[in-house]
């Protein structure tokens, strides 16, 4: 009997588990597509949004593999408080790992409030809360 209640807990923690990773980052992909249509919008709204010049956009820009890693590089850099190069770093040694082995890396708590709403929504496109669909994993 306990056999099979541990059996049944674990069927349902495996099949909750892509449904929970498949809300976070959920907004990458029309982020992405938003982006890739209109680049120098997309640059002018980094620059805007983060008060950045276009040589730290292009730093990071060249050095992601989307421009929604390059969003995400940024509002890792504000929410630690540390420089861009520093989350880049992080970017670069943590490939494949995801964004919360990042973020814990700089000190961020990945259970966190604020990282928690930086899986919901993205503030770039459509103001606080944008929020898009697909899935986007680092």
């Amino acid at each position: 009997m306990k056999r099979t209640i541990v059996l049944a807990l674990s069927l349902v923690a495996l099949l909750a588990a892509p449904a929970q990773a498949a809300q976070d980052f959920a907004w990458v992909n029309d982020f992405n597509i938003q982006a890739q249509a209109d680049p120098s919008g997309f640059r002018a709204r980094l620059a805007t949004r983060f008060r950045i010049g276009d040589a730290e956009i292009s730093a990071v820009i060249g050095n992601v593999a989307s421009p929604a890693d390059a969003y995400i590089v940024f509002r890792l850099g504000e929410m630690s408080g540390r420089p861009y190069d520093r989350v880049l770093r992080e970017y670069k040694s943590s490939r494949g790992k995801g964004w919360g082995v990042i973020a814990k890396s700089l000190g961020i708590k990945p259970g966190s409030k604020e990282f928690h709403a930086l899986k919901r929504s993205q503030d770039l496109y459509n103001g606080p809360g944008g929020k898009g669909k697909g899935k986007g994993r680092h």
